[in-house]
């Protein structure tokens, strides 16, 4: 990408300079009109750059000023797609054409050239007066006001803990008695408060302390205004329910849930309701039967709670703020990691400042973390408190929580206030995932390479800065490595709002919210096109006026947009129910300046076009639907595509060797793909990540085997195919290992003869998913002594020893074991003895057999969390058998130091990691 970073203030005005100084280059000598051109523009917007760069700095703005910025930003964005137009045009020649074809486009070309002349000669007039009116308003002269920031460029690279959840334990205890009755029918809670006051917190702590005690148990939010069958396809997903392959009403998925639940007890958390009526509708899928069920509402709303709890037997929890001593415990944690106290010289000014959050948790740590970003200086703390106000607020109102959250936003570091504003491309409530909202960000030039050459890498360095700083909240996180992250609501509405004021994203979930962005002032740049529950797709009229300045658009709908209406498009999400149609993206090749495209349609069968040549800039194409037709032959020639994500059973990719950019392969069927594209395989030296589907025949062994023993540069592998013996037996025999860096490794489909020794060396692996025939106690050992090893899935045949011993000392950093032995008794197979996996929190078994003994030693593990037991087919119809082994380990764990829960839960093992969406 030619020149600089993407701003919300100053709009592309980074990248227009450098493509302006790239026309002056060598490359367009013989243009001296157009270099000419460029030379004045680059010297214009330059000078008006620095004055945008200056009034980023400032919390108001005089109204001539913020027109004047807002009138050079949109104009930033007008002459950088000149720019690219023009660019594009005189980069089209044709040297094989005949002479009549090259006269004819030449002519074309001339005509093209002379509009795009116009075309910047209008902005050259545009350019002038900005500066000046730049000059007439001595905007030069403005300095930063008392809102200003000193930019701390330094980034937090590793993500931290939050601070300790404070206050928590009194509802706790109260509310503990709610869960106990195993017998009654099934029950409601409302927890109901104000925003921020840590409604999904205290309900998110009583569902991981009790959940283990139920059959099935969902988390799931709800948001303002749902799309009822979206969200109770929500709530299938939670129960790992199996999705419905065809279309159904809203009753039809209510009973298919009543169903699914009937019989069960079951806990269920309703976060964040906002209407009774939507509750009418959620209720109906929860069988009330006398089982112990739970539901537990979070509402801000009383006559929300009030319907909920519709009984003598339910009941409502009205959430308090956090009291002073709570307060200042929380407030110190966050900001000098301990609650021990403050310097006394601050201890006013810190008292000030928390009178004026008021208790609520959000306003608390939010401030904390803004704190102890600014590294709590003096000047910053008074600049802080100065900031709030003098007003103590005792009952804090929405508007003085936007106060304090507009601060923190303000504190931003600039390269970091366009990453998070990017964030309201996401409906209310929607799981971040890290890696995908990272390309994302990449793909739209919001990441700059001056922090780092790898620019995945500084993306992720910018999320996790969002999170120390507490404005996204953590999401899933896997053995320690966070994956995702959620909005709190009232962070994403001030991001709706200060995406209104900048014009940097617009958002449409109604036919009158795309009346009024057709009749807006300036152009629409960016585009999240919501679910329209109820909306017919032809009743929708959305013309090219609207679309045809959209720079990244998320189309969460029920019908395809008209890709031709786009033309300076970069980024593209298609996500959601098309009806089962086809997805058709024939038109995608005339997207010029497409960086990122990602389609999830599951169910829905994809088009693609018959050639990709013209997606230069394509860096990004997640797929995840059924191919209607081939892969384009010439797809293997872009020169920018890092990641590629297919379907499952795509078609061949004929040419993947020449594919030299890929950094990230997903789903390579190896039923479709033959053994010359197995081989190339082997050429993509710069590939990280690697996974496979379908069947390895014995034909293509050899050549699968060969190939990624060369890709010496993965740290992600993935073999996700039927029983593959012979392939892992030559995989067995290497003497050392292929795979230096790797660091996860999932070989669910390659079934070993024994544990190979070259996995000794593996000092990088902290994920291992293995199947082995026989193994030995020796082979645990060697495994035992991986040094960064914090997951081991573990399925094994037979075992040359009457009991496996782990010593102290061995699995040093393990915290998720899963052991599935066929056909022995797992529970008399383990000893664990003093100082063995000391930091192990997860333990699954599998019972095939039971002798009426647990393992030996479990009382040595001692930072144990959780028990998982499942069960073989040999108690499939003894459930009672089933009781025995869950007694025998309940009366176990009453004397264990750390009194783990037990969960009869699937055993969750980190799996499939494709771009950030995890399956397990």
């Amino acid at each position: 990408m030619v020149g600089g970073v993407v701003s919300v203030a100053t709009g592309v005005m980074n990248p227009l300079i450098g493509k302006l100084t790239a026309l002056m280059g060598d490359e367009y000598k013989k243009l001296k009109g157009v270099r000419r051109q460029a030379s004045f523009l680059e010297k214009e917007f330059s000078a008006m750059n620095a004055a945008l760069h200056k009034l980023e700095l400032m919390d108001e703005l005089d109204p001539a000023v913020k027109d004047w910025r807002d009138h050079v930003r949109e104009m930033s964005y007008d002459m950088e797609n000149c720019i690219d137009d023009f660019m594009r045009q005189f980069g089209r020649e044709d040297a094989k054409a005949g002479f009549v074809k090259r006269t004819a486009r030449h002519l074309k070309r001339l005509r093209q050239r002379h509009q795009i002349a116009a075309r910047i000669e209008e902005l050259k007039t545009l350019a002038i007066d900005a500066n000046a009116r730049r000059e007439r308003y001595k905007i030069d002269d403005w300095k930063p006001s008392s809102g200003s920031v000193v930019v701390d460029p330094r980034l937090r690279a590793v993500y931290q803990e939050g601070a300790s959840l404070v206050g928590i334990d009194g509802p706790m205890e109260e509310l503990a008695s709610f869960f106990m009755d195993t017998k009654k029918k099934l029950e409601v809670l409302s927890i109901v408060g104000s925003g921020g006051i840590g409604k999904t917190t205290l309900a998110k702590q009583l569902y991981d302390k009790f959940r283990g005690q139920f059959h099935c148990e969902a988390f799931f939010s709800v948001s303002q205004k749902p799309d009822m069958k979206v969200l109770l396809n929500r709530l299938e997903a939670k129960l790992d329910m199996t999705q419905s392959y065809y279309a159904r009403e809203i009753e039809d998925i209510i009973e298919d849930i009543r169903e699914h639940l009937k019989n069960k007890r079951y806990l269920i958390v309703v976060d964040d309701l906002w209407d009774q009526s939507v509750w009418n509708v959620i209720s109906r899928a929860f069988p009330n039967e006398a089982n112990g069920s739970r539901v537990i509402v979070t509402t801000r709303v009383e006559g929300v709670a009030d319907t909920a709890c519709h009984s003598d037997h339910e009941c409502i929890y009205r959430l308090k703020p956090l009291n002073e001593l709570n307060s200042r415990m929380l407030f110190f944690n966050r900001v000098f990691g301990s609650d021990d106290g403050c310097p006394s010289y601050v201890e006013e000014v810190s008292a000030d400042i928390l009178k004026k959050c008021g208790g609520l948790p959000l306003a608390i740590i939010t401030i904390a973390s803004l704190i102890a970003s600014e590294k709590g200086s003096m000047s910053g703390w008074e600049h802080i408190r100065s900031s709030l106000g003098a007003q103590s607020t005792i009952n804090p109102t929405l508007e003085d929580m936007k106060n304090i959250l507009n601060l923190s936003y303000m504190h931003l570091p600039l390269h970091l206030r366009a990453c998070f504003l990017y964030l309201g491309m996401y409906p209310e409530d929607e799981e971040i995932w890290m890696s995908v909202v990272i390309r994302e960000w990449v793909a739209e030039g919001l990441v700059s390479n001056l922090h780092g050459p790898d620019l995945m890498d500084v993306g992720k360095s910018y999320f996790n800065e969002l999170i120390n700083r507490n404005m996204i909240q953590p999401g899933i996180t896997v053995d320690g490595e966070l994956l995702s992250c959620r909005l709190h609501d009232i962070m994403l509405d001030l991001i709706l709002r200060k995406c209104e004021e900048d014009n940097f994203l617009s958002v449409a979930s109604t036919s009158e919210d795309i009346t009024r962005l057709q009749g807006c002032k300036y152009k629409v740049r960016r585009l999240s096109l919501r679910s329209m529950a109820g909306s017919a797709p032809n009743g929708l009229t959305i013309g090219a006026s609207l679309l045809s300045q959209v720079r990244s658009c998320a189309w969460i709908r029920e019908f395809m947009p008209p890709l031709l209406l786009f033309k300076y498009l970069r980024v593209l999400t298609l996500y959601g129910d098309f009806g089962n149609l086809t997805i058709d993206l024939t038109a995608m090749n005339q997207l010029f300046q497409l960086r990122y495209l990602r389609v999830e349609a599951v169910f829905c069968a994809i088009e693609l076009p018959c050639a990709m040549k013209n997606l230069v800039y394509l860096e990004t194409l997640h797929l995840d639907g059924c191919l209607k037709n081939s892969i384009p032959s010439d797809m293997v020639h872009l020169p920018c595509l890092s990641y590629l994500h297919l379907p499952r059973y795509a078609p061949a990719i004929q040419g993947v060797e020449n594919m030299k950019s890929l950094r990230n392969l997903h789903e390579f069927d190896l039923d479709n793909n033959s053994v010359k594209e197995i081989m190339g395989l082997g050429e993509l030296t710069n590939l990280r990540e690697l996974s496979f589907c379908g069947g390895v025949e014995t034909s293509k062994v050899d050549a699968l085997v060969s190939s990624v023993g060369k890709l010496c540069n993965l740290t992600y592998l993935h073999m996700d195919t039927v029983f593959v013996t012979s392939l892992s037996y030559k995989l067995g025999l290497l003497s050392s290992s292929p795979f230096k860096h790797i660091e996860i490794l999932l070989m669910g489909g390659w079934l070993f003869l024994r544990v190979p020794a070259w996995m000794g060396d593996l000092h990088c692996l902290r994920i291992l998913n293995l199947y082995a025939m026989e193994t030995s106690n020796e082979e645990f050992h060697v495994l035992g002594k991986l040094p960064s090893l914090v997951s081991l899935k573990f399925l094994v045949g037979e075992i040359a020893a009457e009991r496996v011993v782990f010593s102290k000392g061995v699995f040093p950093v393990l915290e998720q074991f899963q052991f599935l032995p066929w056909n022995r008794d797992v529970t008399a197979l383990l000893v664990f003895e003093e100082g063995a996996m000391p930091k192990l929190r997860a333990l699954g078994l599998e019972v095939n057999e039971w002798g009426g003994s647990i393992p030996v030693g479990m009382e040595h593990l001692i930072r144990l969390e959780r028990i998982y037991l499942s069960f073989g087919s040999i108690f499939s119809s003894s459930s009672w058998i089933e009781d025995d082994v869950v007694s025998a380990f309940t009366k176990a764990i009453v004397l264990h130091p750390n009194r783990p829960s037990i969960s009869m839960e699937q055993f969750l093992l980190p799996g499939n990691n494709l771009g950030g969406s995890t399956s397990f």
